[in-house]
């Protein structure tokens, strides 16, 4: 990764910004912490897409540590850094489709997928002793669980950004963001 320009360092902590807000705006709450939010993980996406998988790992990792810092939910330390480190790290992933057509939707898909894979795994191995409680066994609560908040925002989210005037949004703020 080169290093990031003043411009990207401001967009980056813009969206930021933006996907911390909009994380507050819950739609809905699981009991043990997730929530469907007002599209907070596609404003780190963006940053992947705009700027590449780097710089959109380091911002979701950063806008993880902001969401540790805001609402902690934690047991251990290996598991703070699957929950919000690498889970929302790997929303960068979409910097890796960012020449494709229709690299954003794909590589929102891919952000949205690696962080239910950690989610899945820290649900797994963390909170696995749950899974009883609700007849299940620990990997299939942790799917049902992480899968069904992650899964209804991230449908949302894709619903949203196919809208024209969405699109036509989107289109221009990576013009502005790239200086195209």
């Amino acid at each position: 990764m080169s290093k990031l320009s003043s411009k990207q360092l401001v967009y980056a902590s813009a969206a930021i910004a933006l996907a911390m807000v909009t994380s507050m705006i819950k739609l809905f709450s699981m009991p043990m912490g997730g929530s469907v939010t007002l599209l907070s993980m596609l404003f780190i996406v963006l940053i992947g897409y705009w700027y590449g998988p780097a710089a959109g790992m380091i911002s979701g990792a950063a806008y993880g540590l902001l969401q540790f810092v805001i609402e902690p939910y934690f047991f251990t330390i290996p598991q703070v850094v699957v929950d919000y480190l690498l889970a929302f790290g790997a929303l960068g992933l979409s910097g890796f489709f960012r020449n494709y057509k229709y690299g954003l939707t794909i590589g929102y898909l891919a952000g949205a997928a690696g962080r239910c894979l950690f989610a899945f795994f820290s649900g797994w191995i963390f909170f696995g002793a749950y899974a009883s409680d609700y007849g299940m066994a620990a990997p299939v609560y942790s799917l049902v669980y992480n899968g069904s908040y992650l899964g209804a925002e991230a449908l949302i989210t894709i619903l949203v950004i196919q809208l024209p005037p969405v699109k036509k949004a989107l289109a221009h703020m990576k013009k502005m963001a790239l200086g195209e």
